[in-house]
């Protein structure tokens, strides 16, 4: 049965932690199954691993490992950085976005309305003479400022 534990990491680093410890992993072929650094975990990544043993062979000598934090992590307290979030889930109203793909291509906007239902945003373009509205999936752009208003 695997285990979940926390390793502390320089911030911003943990990217290469985690890629130096799949190396180490391999080589050694370690009991580790999974290695996961989310971006809102700073300064740790989360292990699999069939216990502490292999997870300390696996960081043993690896540059920006700052320690394990005692104890295992439960499944969920990890779950919910394992399930992606929808694109419309993270833009708000008043962020300004750039249309990636569709006719308004490489169009800033400002996004007037979000319909989480239908993944959709209704959107303000900022170079048109008249502020028409336009209604875009989610998925086809990219937030450039995320500043309210």
């Amino acid at each position: 049965m695997s285990k979940f534990f926390a390793v502390k990491t320089t911030a911003n680093q943990e990217r290469l932690v985690a890629n130096l410890m799949d190396m180490a992993v391999r080589k050694h072929k370690l009991e580790v199954y999974s290695i996961l650094a989310p971006k809102e975990l700073r300064g740790y990544i989360i292990v699999e691993a069939e216990d502490m043993q292999n997870v300390l062979r696996a960081i043993r000598g690896l540059p920006h490992v700052k320690g394990v934090v005692r104890g295992e992590i439960n499944f969920n307290e990890v779950e919910h950085f394992l399930t992606p979030k929808r694109a419309v889930e993270q833009i708000k109203e008043g962020y300004t976005v750039e249309i990636v793909s569709g006719p308004f291509k490489g169009e800033m906007a400002i996004v007037k309305r979000v319909d989480t239902a239908k993944n959709e945003i209704t959107v303000e373009l900022l170079d048109a003479v008249v502020p028409i509205p336009v209604t875009v999936k989610a998925d086809h752009v990219r937030v450039i400022d995320k500043r309210e208003g």
